[in-house]
């Protein structure tokens, strides 16, 4: 199956027989809260909530969110609330991590810790689903929020890691964009070079489950007709489910721009670890919180 929109995955979560158990980390957080909210009056979610005891009852109190006593861990201190939240997917008390009032460094430091992490070991990267107005499915973009400057070995774990997800979600051989800036391989241009070489695993079997086409334009990756214009012959054509692109700045960028200036709207956690980790920026709307449960539910039911 593909996704159309974020409307059909809702509702496909909506029909899982019971929530799934997302552990937030340094709950402390209107808007956070306000997601989890949502989410609980959907069935979605069920919250187990790590951080200053009282200033979450006080904020669940004002948006009307009943969370039972047990479920409320009282670590007032934000890396003290990650290493909990942690420990807690370990005992089992949870399917998944959002992170609420804390840095990202502070969620990431229990969760990547070798000993007592949640590590798999291949690299963890950022998984994003993008609804545009104009595209005819939702389309992942990956990988602006974690890895900087990916090396060939960490573009081919971060392609693993989306097609597994993407797996988990129903999808069958997805088609993955390796973008640049131009069509052709260009040993002055790195990304190009490296582009085609994932293309080439993909076409003797090292990477499976997906179709990879690269290098290959933006433009050319979403558009058939422009694709037909430059004559460009490939089943990715038009038609990507994914974009590789080649650094953070490049997905930073793209994904800014979907939000911003197309008033797209995304979803997205970190993947590659033994649970999902819904890491939202500070100035991601409740909207986006709520949608990136969903995400990480769906696939938490998945897999």
């Amino acid at each position: 199956m593909v996704l159309k929109n974020f409307d059909v995955l809702i509702e496909k979560v909506k029909s899982f027989p019971e929530p799934k158990k997302v552990v937030v980390a340094a709950a402390g957080d209107a808007h956070t809260l306000e997601a989890i909210r949502e989410a609980v009056d959907e069935g979605i979610v069920k919250p187990v909530l790590v951080g200053d005891k009282a200033k979450i009852l006080e904020i669940a109190a004002g948006i009307g969110l009943a969370v039972e006593e047990d479920d409320i861990y009282d670590e007032p201190e934000a890396a003290a609330a990650a290493q909990r939240s942690v420990a807690l997917i370990h005992e089992g008390r949870g399917d998944f991590i959002m992170k609420g009032k804390l840095e990202t460094a502070q969620i990431l430091k229990p969760v990547v810790n070798r000993e007592t992490g949640l590590g798999t070991g291949r690299v963890m990267s950022h998984f994003v689903f993008d609804e545009l107005p104009y595209y005819h499915k939702l389309l992942v973009t990956t990988d602006g929020g974690m890895m900087t400057y990916p090396t060939l070995e960490q573009k081919k774990d971060i392609i693993v890691n989306t097609v597994e997800t993407l797996e988990a979600l129903g999808y069958e051989n997805p088609k993955v964009a390796c973008v640049a800036a131009v069509e052709k391989v260009n040993p002055k241009m790195p990304e190009t070079v490296e582009a085609d070489a994932l293309k080439q695993m993909n076409r003797n079997g090292e990477i499976t489950g997906c179709i990879i086409e690269g290098p290959i334009s933006l433009d050319i990756a979403l558009s058939k007709e422009i694709a037909d214009l430059k004559g460009y012959d490939s089943p990715v054509a038009g038609d990507a489910d994914v974009i590789l692109v080649p650094n953070i700045q490049v997905g930073n960028i793209l994904g800014k721009s979907i939000t911003v200036i197309a008033r797209g709207n995304m979803a997205g956690f970190i993947v590659g670890a033994k649970v999902p980790i819904v890491l939202t920026s500070r100035g991601s709307s409740a909207k986006e919180k709520y949608l990136s449960l969903v995400l990480a539910s769906a696939v938490t039911a998945g897999k």
